[in-house]
């Protein structure tokens, strides 16, 4: 089931369900049509919810049907956008935890938007080397402003709901239930005529001639080789400089010729290599899995300290182990100073820097080391380093630990012949600079 519908009192409810991020696949658009039509139908029905179940409003595209038929089968979203527009009776889309790509082109096609707190808005097309391709680049400026709303479509980056409470994107902001203030909302809209569109929404920016050339300017010049950021810029300026149905052909326009750029195949090629990096078809989903409650780090050099950071990052205490203090010391100044460069540029909160630097520390004891659940070495590519390292750790670490090496060269299944236990060794290669680079071998 994509699509759930059920009455209650005089508001429809249609209830996205297509796990995991409610991705809004053939069958999803053709089951919000279905609910769309039964609701119009009802006589008794005066408002319409659209809401998503589990841990999503929508996450936008269904990324299974990517480069299939069924991408652009009718109902294509447009299609679905508009029927939800021109209904005549009152659709609220009531979003919550995520809303992106064509999940906030749906929501912004409804009349009424009503948010949860913490509710993670985006538009990331961009990062796919494409623009949003279902009105959001004509829609979203109508309700964020010219400035506010290009910043989201270049950067591609997510803005918290609360963010962006005071803005027309958002009718109302739910302090409690959702689905109760959705519904309280849809009642005491039912009878509200003319039904706002945020297609009718002027954009009103003095001077915008000259903030869409600074802009793209700026843009062009980060971008560099990558035509999507500018498009975007390109997209959001028809905006402001046509008539929607224009600007609407002209967004589908780019979207076309992003899709067939070499950048954006690489960029899906990477999104969808990435998914299936995690996935080993030869190990069995019921495979028994260690749990990783703290690491260990050995060495304290520029890899050291990237992976020390990853663990940190991903909120596991990880202690780093050297043989001299000043090496030591040396090490964490680094990893500090890195931790503080991404917060002065506002990528990070001062509560996660806070946390994270907490996180990490330092010793020269291999003993303080012994209860960790993973341990990677990062020392000099020297077999007999390797050995003298691995010797020693497996005399201290605890039974069942993961014995790592970050190893790129050398033979794994050797390095595992130093220990008693060579089921628990494994090479886990990090690329350099380790706490940047997505991407371990």
């Amino acid at each position: 089931m994509t699509a759930e519908y059920k009455v209650n009192g005089s508001v429809a409810v249609i209830t996205l369900n297509n796990p995991p991020v409610n991705g809004l696949g053939h069958a999803t658009r053709s089951a919000i049509v279905e609910g769309m039509k039964k609701a119009l139908d009802d006589a008794a029905v005066k408002a319409i919810v659209i809401t998503g179940a589990g841990k999503a409003f929508s996450g936008g595209a269904d990324i299974k049907e990517f480069n299939s038929p069924k991408a652009m089968a009718e109902p294509t979203l447009h299609t679905v956008i508009n029927v939800v527009e021109n209904s005549e009776k009152p659709v609220i889309a009531a979003i919550h935890t995520v809303c992106m790509g064509g999940g906030l082109e749906l929501a912004l096609g409804c009349h009424y938007r009503i948010a949860a707190p913490g509710a993670q808005i985006a538009l990331p097309e961009v990062k796919l080397g494409i623009l949003p391709g279902a009105g959001g680049t004509q829609r979203l400026p109508r309700v964020l402003g010219l400035e506010m709303a290009l910043n989201m479509i270049v950067s591609g980056n997510a803005v918290p709901s609360e963010k962006l409470a005071k803005t027309k994107l958002f009718n109302e902001m739910a302090q409690g239930d959702l689905m109760e203030a959705a519904t309280a909302f849809a009642n005491k809209v039912a009878d509200v005529r003319p039904l706002p569109m945020v297609r009718d929404i002027k954009i009103d920016y003095p001077n915008y001639e000259a903030f869409l050339q600074f802009s793209r300017n700026t843009v062009k010049a980060m971008a560099g080789l990558f035509p999507a950021p500018v498009k975007c810029v390109d997209a959001v300026a028809a905006a402001v400089t046509k008539k929607f149905d224009d600007g609407i052909r002209y967004e589908r326009e780019l979207f076309v010729e992003l899709v067939q750029t070499n950048e954006s195949k690489a960029l899906r090629h990477a999104f969808f290599g990435e998914r299936a990096a995690s996935k080993v078809p030869d190990v069995p989903e019921d495979t028994p899995t260690r749990e990783i409650k703290s690491a260990a780090v050995i060495g304290a050099g520029t890899m050291g300290g990237g992976i020390a950071m990853n663990f940190a990052n991903a909120g596991i205490p990880v202690t780093i182990l050297e043989m001299k203090q000043e090496a030591l010391d040396k090490g964490l100044a680094t990893i500090r100073k890195n931790y503080e460069n991404t917060l002065k540029k506002g990528k990070l909160t001062q509560e996660k820097f806070d946390q994270r630097v907490g996180l990490i520390k330092g010793s020269l004891s291999y003993d303080e080391i012994a209860q960790a659940d993973i341990v990677v070495e990062a020392v000099f590519e020297d077999m007999g380093v390797k050995e003298q390292v691995f010797k020693k750790l497996d005399e201290v670490m605890k039974p069942g630990a993961i014995l790592a090496s970050n190893t790129s060269t050398l033979d794994v299944n050797k390095i595992a012949s130093f220990t008693k236990r060579p089921q628990d060794v494994i090479g886990l290669h990090f690329f350099s600079p380790a706490n940047v680079m997505k991407l371990l071998e």
